[in-house]
This record gives structure tokens, sequence and C-alpha cells, in this order.
């Protein structure tokens, strides 16, 4: 059966978060009714995050799980979620459980009505002047430059329709744009608080250099816009998959 909902999820070096995000990603798409499926990408872990993730896989016939060759980003985790997403929802979230499951039904009953729905960490756990000022800054660039104004274009919890995010040609680092990318084929797009919570395991990939390069995607951000739907010639290689594994139904 294909399902109504895709929920993509990358994870690099998550080993600890594998149990947890898994369990509570189950518990809130069983309890909205709906079929659905998990896709976890694993981006080139070098812990013990593809093992967690097979034994999940090996007893769930909801879970698919993705593995990279190595470590290619999360553009690509994205990417690779995207192109195997049979469902007409796919939902994007992070793999260290800073974004909330239980805030999914919400924002699946704003895309009702709209093609994005974006989630907005209002209250942040992190860092005030690494992390936090330097997105106040990049995302009202960002609504100027993509005419998309959001206050949270870094925010992994998203909802797109399908048809808006598959045919996307990304190129490395574009997660970050998705919500402006994805408009130009569904110009509907909301904003949604969201929780956010404290990182309990692991240690953050990100840090203030990230902002550097947001910057200059910034100046080119209507050319990268045009290229994401406008492609010309091959797609550049984004990703390798090293394996692909799908839960037995029972």
């Amino acid at each position: 059966m294909t399902p109504d909902i895709s929920v993509v999820v990358p994870l690099y070096d998550e080993e600890s978060n594998v149990e947890p995000l898994y369990h509570e990603l189950t518990a809130v798409m069983r309890a909205l009714d709906r079929s659905y499926e998990l896709i976890l990408v694993d981006d080139g872990s070098r812990d013990g995050t593809f093992p967690r993730l097979a034994a999940v896989c090996a007893r769930d016939p909801h879970v698919r799980v993705i593995r990279f060759s190595r470590n290619f980003g999360q553009t690509a985790a994205f990417a690779a979620g995207f192109a195997h997403a049979r469902g007409r929802w796919i939902v994007t979230s992070d793999g260290d459980l800073q974004n909330d499951p239980a805030d999914i039904p919400r924002l699946l009953d704003v895309a009702r009505d709209h093609d994005i729905v974006c989630g907005w960490r209002k209250y942040r756990k992190d860092a005030y002047l690494t992390r936090q000022l330097p997105s106040v800054v990049a995302n009202w660039l960002l609504g100027i430059a993509s005419g998309i104004p959001l206050h949270d274009n870094g925010c992994s919890l998203k909802v797109f329709r399908a048809e808006v995010v598959k045919p996307l040609a990304l190129a490395p680092g574009m997660h970050r744009y998705l919500p402006a990318l994805a408009s130009q084929l569904g110009g509907r797009v909301a904003e949604v608080v969201v929780n956010h919570r404290p990182r309990r395991f692991g240690r953050s990939k990100y840090g203030l250099s990230r902002t550097c390069g947001v910057v200059c995607d910034i100046v080119r951000l209507r050319q990268l816009m045009r290229q994401a739907v406008e492609r010309t010639g091959p797609a550049p290689r984004l990703y390798e998959i090293a394996e692909m594994i799908e839960g037995a139904p029972h």
C-alpha cells in the first residue's frame, strides 16, 4: 500500500538517538491513524548508527533505511529521502531529537490548505551568540532575497506536498533554502511555532562558520532558485547509496 505520509530523517553519528527517535516518531504516526513510512538516512555515520537503524528496520515494516557510502551532508540525505519517498506528504525532521515529533500532527493539519509548512523554533534551546543571533540575521536576509519571509528557515521540521520537493534539483547546502526553492512549485507557505528541545545525546555538527556560507548563498539565491527548477544537463552526483533495507512485512 502506498503510504499517505513519508517522514524523512537524516542521521549522522546519532547512535544514542536512534531508538528514542524511532519510538517517538512511531507513537505519533500511529496515533494519526494514517498510512506512513519512516525513511531514515544514515549519512555515512562512523559510530553504531547504522546497526541500530538496521535493528529497528528488521522489526517494523514501516521503516526504510538508506545508508550512504560516506558522509555527503544533510542536503544529500534529504534528496535521497525525497527520491525514495512514496507518500503524498513528506515530513522532514532532524535526527538529534531537538525537533519534537509531537508537533507533526499540527503541521500536517495546517498542510491541508498549504503546500509547505515550516516549523518555527521561537524559543530555541541553543547558544544565543553562535546560533540564535546569526540565525535571525540570516533569516531576515533570506526573506528579502527569496520573497518568502520566514522566521526559521533552518528548522528541519517541515511538511511538503510531495510534488513541490521531489522535482527539485538540489545542490550541496541547499536544504537550508528548501522553502524558497519549493515555493516555486507551490507558493502556499505557512509557519507554525514548534517545540525546540535541548540535545540529550551526541554533539551538534554545526557552528558559526555555517553562517558565512549562508550569507554568500543569499547573494546568488535567485540564481540557485532558478537552477533548482530549471535543470539543464545531467544532475550532479549528490550522494552514493551503499545499502538500502526495508522492514519485512509481518
